[in-house]
């Protein structure tokens, strides 16, 4: 008798399943409100089901709905509650809800915030994302309301014990944030050499923007391109050439690398690409051919106000 219940049981499960996976390539297809219907429906029937009330919440929080997200996460660290990641996703919520509201309301959201990722970081030694929460969130906040440098310095120590690439960018971050470039410019240089992943030169990059160091920051995107091969690089140059009038040539060749080269996974429009190359153009005397790639950035997109603004600086050459 129990195997002919076990047999009744199979289709269901496997339809439960099917579900979730269902569910899994839609978020990951970036189809976040088809995801959120479908789990609504499972998840309203099967309520005792972990990771279907995750993977609702995940939908709700990739859409910014911030709300219906808290909900479904609470109802995992109220039901699992020594899953550290289960915190780690609520206090994230809370987090992004937080930002959201007036400062009055986030200064009630705050406590929740700080629970939830500390309970995470003490129910797994090894999380590094929680780690960077707090590492973060101690340095947002105002020291009235528990801020703390030396307790971010606490968790990017521990970040840098689990990860020394971590514990570096979180110290590049932490010295960025407080206004000391010199010690940021350090950290990120060591968490290059350490890592060299394409997050440790962009840290370091948008550091040198930031600081309005252009040559440097062409520097390190060439040593980034050389290592990683990646056609966004060239964008990015050219966006710094045009941007502080330095080197017109190479960021001219590098735009135009950009658009030959150019796919969906560069991630930036072609459009700003030839809105960079008419700043080049400008910055040349050269109205004729400004005025001809702006022309090309307001067709391809053509609500962008800053194109508008640019065409008419170009016709009053």
């Amino acid at each position: 008798m129990k195997h002919y219940i076990f047999f009744l049981l199979v289709p269901f499960l496997t339809f439960g399943q099917a579900t979730l996976d269902d569910a899994k390539k839609l978020i990951a297809k970036k189809e976040f409100k088809k995801a959120e219907h479908l789990l609504s429906q499972y998840v309203r029937s099967n309520q005792n089901d972990f990771e279907a009330i995750e993977l609702f919440g995940d939908a709700y929080g990739h859409q910014k709905k911030w709300d219906e997200a808290i909900v479904q996460y609470k109802k995992l660290v109220e039901g699992k509650p020594n899953e550290a990641n289960f915190h780690y996703k609520y206090g994230g919520a809370l987090g992004m809800k937080a930002l959201s509201v007036s400062k009055i309301k986030a200064l009630g959201i705050i406590g929740d915030v700080k629970d939830a990722f500390l309970r995470a970081a003490e129910l797994d030694p090894m999380h590094i994302d929680t780690r960077w929460a707090l590492v973060e969130l101690y340095m947002q906040l105002p020291g009235i309301v528990g801020g703390s440098k030396s307790k971010s310095f606490k968790y990017a120590n521990e970040l840098e014990a689990l990860s020394k690439v971590d514990g570096y960018l979180a110290k590049g971050y932490i010295y960025e944030y407080d206004d000391e470039p010199e010690l940021a410019e350090k950290y990120y240089k060591l968490a290059i050499e350490k890592g060299g992943s394409l997050t440790c030169y962009d840290k370091l990059t948008n550091l040198y923007e930031k600081e309005k160091q252009p040559d440097k920051a062409i520097t390190n995107l060439e040593a980034s391109g050389e290592k990683h091969k990646r056609n966004a690089m060239h964008y990015q140059i050219g966006k710094v050439c045009a941007e502080y009038n330095i080197e017109l040539d190479k960021g001219e060749k590098c735009l135009l690398v950009y658009i030959e080269n150019y796919s969906a996974k560069d991630g930036v429009p072609k459009a700003w690409a030839y809105y960079r190359l008419a700043q080049i153009y400008k910055f040349r005397n050269k109205k004729e051919d400004a005025l001809k790639w702006i022309d090309k950035a307001i067709t391809d997109l053509p609500k962008i106000d800053v194109f508008k603004t640019e065409k008419s600086t170009i016709q009053s050459l």
